[in-house]
């Protein structure tokens, strides 16, 4: 096990499930929180510890030993203010970085104002990577890092095979940097400028968006 950092993930929804199994798969100790018995229940072999508590209360709060875990990981989603008081007392509390779930950029807003440390948006995240995913084949990921600016993971269209990254003018074409290049097993950081795209290579650039689009569009 990872002794680096501790992890509490409060709310066993889909997202918070998500994020506590792969921390746990990466050899974190976790500690998942929730208010339904049920759910508690069906997660209790899944990590570290498994705790049903209410966490909209200061003592259940303290019980659990909140102020020892470095990373707590708001995932409560149906219940904005359920979400929103636990995170404001796990601020007060002392919790020394704080990442929480927001339905929408006024709640998001809300959460930074009362000291989340990062605010994440499940749903717009992965409808932005669904919509990437219809309009192309090509692309196997994407992760938009701010309004005009992507980073996605798309198989090389072929038209680009056979050519080294010069050739294939990604940056005065589309106006986006491959950083790196996957090539089965092996990956390539960062790419020499004459390396010749093969067949099944994917590329991970980064880009304005109206070029990652462009670049979408190719086969």
């Amino acid at each position: 096990m990872k002794k680096e950092k501790q992890f509490v993930v409060i709310g066993l929804g889909r997202f918070g499930t998500s994020v506590a199994r792969s921390l746990h798969r990466s050899g974190y100790q976790v500690l998942a929180v929730d208010i339904n018995e049920e759910r508690v229940q069906k997660f209790s072999d899944e990590v570290t510890h498994v705790v049903q508590a209410d966490t909209t209360d200061e003592a259940s709060l303290e019980a659990l030993g909140i102020r020892n875990f470095d990373v707590a990981v708001v995932a409560i989603g149906e219940d904005i203010q359920a979400n929103v008081l636990t995170t404001l007392l796990l601020k007060e509390m002392g919790v020394r970085y704080i990442v929480a779930k927001a339905r929408n950029s006024l709640h998001g807003k809300m959460l930074k104002k009362i000291g989340a440390d990062r605010v994440v948006y499940p749903e717009y995240d992965m409808g932005q990577r669904v919509a990437h995913n219809l309009v192309s084949t090509n692309v196997l990921d994407y992760i938009e890092l701010s309004p005009n600016l992507g980073l996605v993971e798309i198989a090389a269209p072929r038209a680009f095979v056979g050519q080294t990254l010069i050739e294939a003018g990604l940056r005065p074409k589309y106006a986006i940097n491959v950083v790196a290049i996957k090539r089965g097993e092996q990956i390539l950081v960062p790419p020499s400028p004459t390396e010749k795209i093969t067949a099944g290579d994917v590329l991970i650039v980064v880009g304005q968006n109206d070029g990652i689009q462009r670049l979408e569009e190719l086969e």
